[in-house]
């Protein structure tokens, strides 16, 4: 069952099977908490269908979106690695079935196929470069260029388009792009009104190459 993850891309069949073994599977009602931001860390999470928010916030109720994961992706590595509280909070954004694997079963998997911490360590090297670069990006670029390479990261092809395929408010991206819910308002209306997105049955379609500056 986890096949699609790409966190398990490297793994024989036979380690797939190993830590599938060790896992249990549950479902989750849309809007369900999953994980608390500082809760205690003991559990790697796949997503065999779904959606999730990834998501930090302070006192005062800001909320910044750190990623929004679907069908395939995986959270909560650094419960594997570690002893240190949750990084983040987790919810879902639609009905989802998800796999856990305890860390104390995930060591037992170790040390019964020491071969797999190797190929793991592989899987995560690429989470992390891939975090350096979105990290770059959202440090460097204005508002225009975040906002373009959030709409960019979470398109899927889709008949020649990109899609977005999840529901997303004017507030969802402006939490992810670190800017106020009425300037990605008026800057969506733009690359609306200039056909460079629509907007059909909540999906945002990129019909072609997005301008460069706003």
């Amino acid at each position: 069952m986890f096949s699609n993850s790409a966190f398990f891309s490297d793994l024989t069949p036979i380690d797939v099977q190993l830590l599938s073994s060790h896992s249990t599977t549950k479902v989750y009602p849309k809007h369900c908490v999953l994980i608390n931001e500082g809760d205690e860390s003991d559990a790697l999470y796949v997503i065999l269908k779904g959606k999730v928010k990834i998501f930090v916030s302070d006192d005062n109720g800001r909320e910044v979106t750190l990623n929004i994961q679907g069908t395939g992706e995986y959270f909560g590595e650094l419960a594997l690695l570690d002893e240190e509280p949750r990084s983040a909070s987790v919810i879902t954004l639609e009905r989802s079935r998800i796999a856990l694997i305890p860390k104390s079963e995930f060591q037992r998997c170790l040390l019964e196929r020491p071969e797999i911490s190797l190929k793991l360590m592989r899987a995560m090297a690429r989470r992390i470069r891939a975090l350096t670069n979105n990290v770059k990006n959202m440090a460097l670029l204005d508002v225009y260029g975040r906002l373009v390479f959030i709409l960019e990261h979470l398109a899927v092809h889709q008949d020649g388009k990109l899609v977005i395929e999840q529901r997303l408010t004017h507030q969802d991206i402006a939490n992810m792009v670190g800017a106020s819910r009425e300037m990605i308002s008026r800057i969506m209306k733009d690359l609306i009104a200039g056909g460079h997105i629509e907007l059909k049955k909540k999906k945002i379609i990129i019909c072609g190459k997005l301008p460069e500056a706003w």
